[in-house]
């Protein structure tokens, strides 16, 4: 069997870094979060390593501590960018790498995200993308006009018909209808106008939307649900697939039920690609990666501890740190935080070791060398349980310095990781097809 190559590489960055603890370390700028030289440095290094883009996960709301000043005091992950503004100004700057940006299909209209991601394709040139999210905090909702989220169900099918309005809205031009003849004056050609006349459960929509069509025809769309509407979702829509998976057997499975999804669509399977999350705390040797981690851990108050898990298991600040898990209403937030606390159970974790292993999004959390990091990485690739992993620096400083200048020279010296952009659009750069203009297919 030849060796798989192709890997595909995200950067998944935070205010501060991916670890609580993250922001506290001496060589990490306090302000760095709001310090767009910052961001603009951090940019244009990721796109020199060849990264394929970097990815904005955001949330409307201070999730943890708002209504305890005691935990708020002490948490590093209160103030960042809103990310659809921050890129827009990044992609000033940058030519090549992509950026994928996260907005509410809850929290939001269709219009205006089609209408914003459309804008910021043009002005990337193509290097832009969507994660969709559905918003399943309590604090979100409180912030536009709610007491609690809506029902997972609801949520969902709200998503499933926003994506379709955002697309369809994207269709509103065929990709030649802006004529733009200074001589004749003709300015567009209205033959190749589709007015999207949506009416459905949630949305009414007339369009057309007033900008060309998106320069990769749909920017790129992510989507990280792990429960079945999620996957369904993704199988519908999706081109690139944020997870969480913490061993290799469990991503084998996720990946390959989810390609048997994607083509029941009618899509190709490499048409999406999935991305598990992990986070790299990288040494020089084996001694000196435990000793950055056991500095990681040192750095992270107790209160952030309580504050952190409290949003998604509720609040067990009256329970040890270190004994075992108590028993948790199922929650109206995400549905794989059950199988959260059901493979801590099983494994008898304490609650700190169960906010160490889920207080990154229940990613793989990996101690070690670029090589030992990297031999995980081709494993993984090698047997099918993901196309590439979305790097989650665990602070900024060398944290960052050891994906970028470490792990990524790794990944190419052994033939797994490009040594340069192929394309100039996001969607070129991971090998996925511009969506045709339906009114093209049917001619």
């Amino acid at each position: 069997m030849s060796k798989r190559t192709g890997l595909k590489l995200g950067l998944s960055v935070t205010s501060n870094g991916s670890h609580a603890g993250g922001w506290r370390d001496p060589g990490v700028p306090a302000n760095c979060s709001l310090d767009f030289p910052f961001w603009r440095d951090l940019a244009r290094r990721a796109e020199a390593a060849k990264i394929h883009f970097i990815f904005f996960a955001d949330g409307a709301a201070v999730r943890q501590g708002a209504d305890d000043p005691d935990q708020l005091r002490y948490i590093g992950k209160i103030d960042q960018f809103e990310p659809l503004t921050l890129i827009a100004a990044l992609s000033a700057v940058t030519s090549r790498i992509g950026f994928v940006a996260t907005a509410s299909t809850t929290y939001n209209e269709p219009y205006t995200i089609a209408r914003k991601y459309a804008s910021l394709d043009h002005l990337s040139g193509g290097r832009v993308g969507w994660n969709v999210v559905t918003s399943w905090s309590e604090a979100e909702a409180k912030n536009y006009n709610l007491e609690t989220s809506l029902q997972h169900d609801v949520r969902y099918r709200r998503a499933q018909e926003f994506v379709d309005v955002v697309t369809g809205l994207w269709n509103s031009w065929e990709d030649d209808a802006f004529v733009r003849d200074q001589v004749s004056g003709e300015y567009v050609d209205p033959t190749k106008l589709h007015v999207l006349n949506h009416k459905g459960e949630f949305f009414s929509v007339k369009g057309p939307l007033n900008i060309a069509r998106p320069v990769q025809g749909f920017p790129l769309i992510a989507q990280a649900g792990s429960s079945e509407p999620g996957q369904q979702l993704a199988a519908r829509t999706a081109d690139l697939v944020y997870t969480a998976q913490q061993d290799k057997a469990a991503a084998q499975a996720f990946y390959t039920g989810l390609k048997a999804r994607v083509r029941a669509e009618g899509r190709g399977a490499d048409s999406v690609k999935i991305l598990p999350g992990i986070l790299p705390i990288i040494g020089r040797d084996e001694a000196d990666a435990r000793a950055r981690h056991q500095a990681l851990r040192e750095r992270v108050h107790p209160k952030v501890i309580y504050a952190m898990l409290e949003p998604k298991f509720g609040d067990i600040s009256g329970y040890p740190l270190d004994g075992p898990i108590p028993d948790l209403p199922e929650t109206n937030g995400i549905k794989s935080i059950k199988g959260q606390l059901d493979a801590a159970r099983a494994k008898g974790l304490t609650i700190r070791e169960l906010y160490e292993a889920s207080g990154v999004g229940g990613h793989r959390q990996i101690v070690g060398t670029a090589s030992t990091i990297a031999d995980l990485i081709e494993e993984w690739f090698q047997d099918e349980a993901c196309d590439g992993f979305n790097l989650m620096p665990p602070y900024f400083g060398d944290g960052l310095d050891g994906l970028l200048q470490w792990l990524v020279p790794e990944l190419q010296r052994r033939g797994l990781f490009h040594d340069d952009y192929t394309g100039h659009t996001l969607r070129e750069n991971l090998g996925l097809p511009r969506p045709q203009h339906p009114a093209v297919r049917t001619r």
